[in-house]
């Protein structure tokens, strides 16, 4: 693939090339070449829940293509505005979940902070499109709340930034939150949830490297890649500098219609996420947020691809296949028996 982009994009800061991205779907159809009319872009869609995509990832979608899986992820279509019985707004009840703004803790031992509501890309499917940030994120008082109930909970070993994602926050932010997380004495573990390596490489400055290389806790990094063509060159470069610091890398994928249903798609996600020392770790059934219901692959066709995998690749690639079902304490794995019950 060539990329179309201008060079000029490349000296740009990685703050500069978010605010250079597509914010509208008439705008990123016409730089694909594609005839708005061979999709059902939709400004409803799109006004309820914005496109927002880096030029530099979009210039890894297929041009002339409506049907290319990584345009899929982040086009508003008409079909977002159906409703459907069992889709809504929390489908896994962060909210009931949340003993303060910005802090959710479902699970013993692992506690979450929305560390933003921004991301560098809107994904169709995120169960948390309908998320209030606004008043559910960290940041001044409720910062200061938060620190003081990990502080206070000698039980909680890790913590998990999320978001929005956490690597839209500057590097001074970071570090003065991983600082703050660190100096917590049971806190053993950081995990950090994330898309951006992926949509832009250039966001993994040598600065972000080096506040997470001198961390005193275990490092993780979760990564967020569906489909092969997401992993591209500049990121198995920035990747290697990831991994000189020590930080463990997985990647999470969710299961998607006309994306990644597919044994062979997934089969050469896991093999090229390996070649760049990234472990394939959860492979997601979607989490029945409302607006994408037409992502939704069914059980039986979960299973049958969690079979082909097994037989295609050594177990250490194979995800688990996983549903996050509220109320639960750990995610369900997916098996014939589990899925009787869901």
């Amino acid at each position: 693939m060539i990329p179309r982009t201008d060079p000029t994009l490349q000296t740009l800061s990685w703050q500069q090339q978010l605010a250079d991205g597509f914010a509208h779907p008439d705008e990123l159809l016409k730089y694909l070449g594609i005839d708005s009319r061979q999709l059902q872009a939709n400004s409803g869609a799109h006004a309820e829940f914005r496109l927002r995509l880096p030029r530099w990832f979009a210039d890894r979608m297929e041009r002339g293509n409506p049907a290319d899986p990584l345009l899929r992820q982040f086009l508003p279509i008409e079909d977002e505005l159906q409703e459907y019985a069992g889709f809504v707004a929390d489908p896994v009840r962060d909210l009931a979940q949340s003993p303060l703004p910005g802090l959710i803790q479902k699970y013993r031992g692992r506690a979450l902070l929305i560390a933003t509501g921004a991301c560098a890309v809107n994904c169709r499917y995120c169960f948390r499109r309908h998320y209030p940030y606004q008043e559910k994120q960290l940041g001044g008082d409720n910062w200061d709340r938060a620190r003081t109930y990990l502080a206070a909970h000698s039980g909680i070993h890790e913590v998990i930034l999320s978001g929005g994602d956490p690597l839209m926050l500057s590097d001074d932010r970071l570090a003065r939150l991983v600082t703050a997380l660190a100096d917590i004495p049971h806190v053993r573990r950081l995990r950090l949830h994330t898309r951006l390596p992926v949509v832009l490489p250039s966001r993994i400055t040598s600065r972000l490297i080096s506040i997470m290389d001198s961390c005193r806790l275990d490092v993780t990094w979760v990564l967020h890649a569906n489909h092969p063509r997401e992993l591209s060159s500049d990121l198995k470069v920035v990747l290697q500098r990831v991994r000189d610091a020590r930080i463990t890398l997985l990647n999470q994928s969710v299961l998607l219609k006309g994306v990644n249903d597919c044994a062979d798609t997934l089969t050469v996600l896991s093999e090229k996420l390996f070649s760049m020392g990234v472990l394939p770790y959860y492979l997601h059934q979607l989490d029945r947020v409302s607006g994408a219901a037409h992502f939704e692959v069914s059980h039986a066709r979960a299973l049958e691809l969690k079979q082909e995998l097994r037989g295609r690749l050594p177990g250490y690639l194979v995800p688990r296949l996983v549903r996050e079902v509220a109320g639960r304490e750990a995610k369900i794995e997916l098996s014939d028996e589990a899925c009787k019950d869901l």
